[in-house]
């Protein structure tokens, strides 16, 4: 079997001191933008704004975003212009997205080559814009826009145009090849296994390539319920019925890839081990089970769809819309404050259940003669009694006797509370469970922050566990200035003289903690049979010293 962790030899890591750093540092975000001197040649400085990857803060990512997007939308464009019925009617705003799209391919094309003396890949070359001519990604971009001025001067079948223009998805080379280097380079020496694990699961191994496969998923995702809530309208699904069945089994397929390679790769988290066990237990992760919800519709259908009617699963496949809590820890705090809250909610739950009942029952001894059509039961009698209890109070079921109208207002009044109380519960915990992560992050700062520096790990967590939970800048530099403080004030308790520290009483506490600390800190560390020989031998420890001492060892 493969082992688990790679035993690559660890470099020291860089340190950063908390008495000269700012929160937006920690944090990974810039003081004032980045830093690109004004005083250079205009060619470095626009290169450095718009292309430069080695300057954090510029318009590199953003463009190559934007540029993403775009080519994305070019490829859905192409596909809807493939069904007659939405393309004739809206043949001049298709045309106009083209030429907007090859606007914005040939700016960066025409940007890219004035400013390929800057770029470190072709500035040592003897013509820096000719290497860049012939490089695969400017071949690349240059097919991409090709085939519109082509057809300016060449008859081309528009088939054929359309199938060329199928080119521009290749600019996403320029995103994913630099991500697949740095992913290569990160689990030089690993196994299989243990490159799939970076790739679907987070960690130190995954890079940009990890964040890239996950993107790809969510946009698959949104895709696939957008197809699913349209096919639903009859006028959409009768004119591109085919491509939503293609479109449906491509992102089946992606999803059952994903699923499987998760199953595959989830024996090297730690807390799956095992061949089987491991990867049952992952299975049954509440993650896992919404990622087979998203697939099982489909293989439902096509194993049993000739023999049962099963056309009522494909409802089911909004269910995807459920993997995107893998990408947000708010379920996991809501289900935390469940589990919390669960006896308070369950009673709230236990008195809804009778209110429900009894309005149900009142309703229908009152209504049953005067309506026999609508209070026919209790059972549906409680359909009224909840639109009543919740004051939804549709209007297709209302009572029409006098007792009955009185035994409503009560009851509406009552629901007001009744009804209210779990909702006023989960707000209430959720903020509170939202509260008390943040003060223990906070905590466990301070308690990192002590020793006056922050190793990578640390900072790693920080710059997690901030965006999580939302600390502010100015919360972290509060938190900054507080640690420096109470640093200052140790440092300050270290030297002054001790009647000077006696004259003042918090200072007097602080510095007693801080001696009790030692005390104990003392009894941990060293031989107590050593101390106690050294102790009694020397004689230099008096009978009461001697009892504080075994105290605080007992204590141990």
């Amino acid at each position: 079997m493969a082992t688990t962790n790679s035993t690559n030899t660890a470099a020291p890591q860089k340190l950063i001191d908390i008495d000269s750093v700012h929160a937006k540092e920690l944090l990974g975000l810039e003081e004032a933008g980045p830093q690109i001197s004004h005083d250079q040649p205009l060619r470095k400085w626009l290169y450095d704004w718009t292309l430069n990857p080695n300057i954090p803060g510029n318009f590199q990512k953003s463009i190559d975003s934007w540029v993403g997007i775009l080519i994305v939308a070019n490829l859905f464009a192409l596909v809807l212009e493939h069904v007659p019925a939405l393309f004739e009617p809206y043949k001049q705003w298709f045309h106009y997205f083209d030429v907007f799209s090859i606007i914005v391919f040939v700016t960066e094309y025409a940007l890219r080559f004035y400013l390929a003396p800057e770029d470190e890949e072709f500035q040592k070359k003897k013509s820096p814009r000719t290497a860049y001519i012939f490089s695969p990604f400017a071949i690349i971009d240059f097919l991409a826009i090709a085939p519109f001025f082509l057809q300016a001067f060449i008859p081309i079948d528009l088939r054929a145009l359309r199938f060329l223009r199928l080119l521009r998805i290749l600019k996403l080379f320029r995103i994913v090849i630099p991500a697949l280097k740095e992913f290569a380079a990160l689990n030089k020496g690993r196994t299989f296994r243990q490159k799939v694990h970076a790739l679907v699961f987070e960690s130190a191994y995954g890079g940009k390539l990890q964040g890239i496969f996950d993107t790809f998923i969510g946009v698959w995702v949104i895709i696939s319920v957008l197809a699913v809530v349209l096919e639903s309208i009859h006028s959409v699904s009768y004119l591109i019925n085919v491509e939503f069945v293609i479109l449906d089994t491509m992102a089946v397929a992606i999803f059952t890839v994903e699923y499987l390679m998760r199953l595959y790769a989830c024996v090297e988290e730690p807390r799956y081990h095992g061949a089987f066990l491991g990867r049952f237990k992952q299975a049954r992760n509440t993650a896992t089970v919404i990622d087979l919800l998203a697939i099982l519709p489909f293989f439902l259908e096509v194993l049993l769809g000739s023999v049962l009617d099963l056309r009522f699963l494909r409802t089911f496949r909004l269910a995807r819309l459920l993997k995107l809590t893998r990408y947000n820890d708010s379920t996991k705090i809501l289900t935390t404050v469940i589990a919390r809250e669960w006896p308070v909610i369950s009673a709230s739950a236990f008195i809804m259940i009778l209110m429900v009942i009894m309005t149900a029952s009142l309703g229908y001894v009152f209504e049953h003669e005067a309506q026999p059509e609508k209070f026919d039961n209790i059972p549906n009698s409680v359909y009224w009694a909840v639109i009543t209890l919740a004051s939804v109070g549709y209007g297709d079921i209302s009572p029409i006797t006098p007792v009955g109208r009185f035994m409503t207002v009560v009851m509406a009044l009552l629901g007001i509370g009744i009804f209210a109380i779990p909702a006023a519960l989960l707000a209430s915990a959720f903020g509170d469970q939202l509260h008390k992560e943040r003060e223990l992050l906070k905590k466990n700062l301070r308690d990192m922050m002590k020793d006056g520096h922050l190793d990578e790990n640390e900072i790693t967590l920080l710059r997690t566990e901030a965006k999580r939970l939302h600390i502010t800048i100015e919360e972290l530099n509060a938190l900054l200035e507080h640690v420096h403080d109470e640093r200052l004030q140790a440092q300050q308790r270290s030297v002054l003289p001790l009647h000077v520290i006696a004259e003042r009483p918090a200072q007097a506490v602080e510095h007693y903690k801080m001696l009790l600390s030692q005390i104990n800190q003392l009894a941990l560390m060293t031989d107590a049979a050593k101390f106690d020989e050294a102790a009694k031998s020397a004689e230099n420890l008096s009978p009461k010293e001697m009892a504080l001492w075994q105290q605080i060892k007992s204590q141990h």
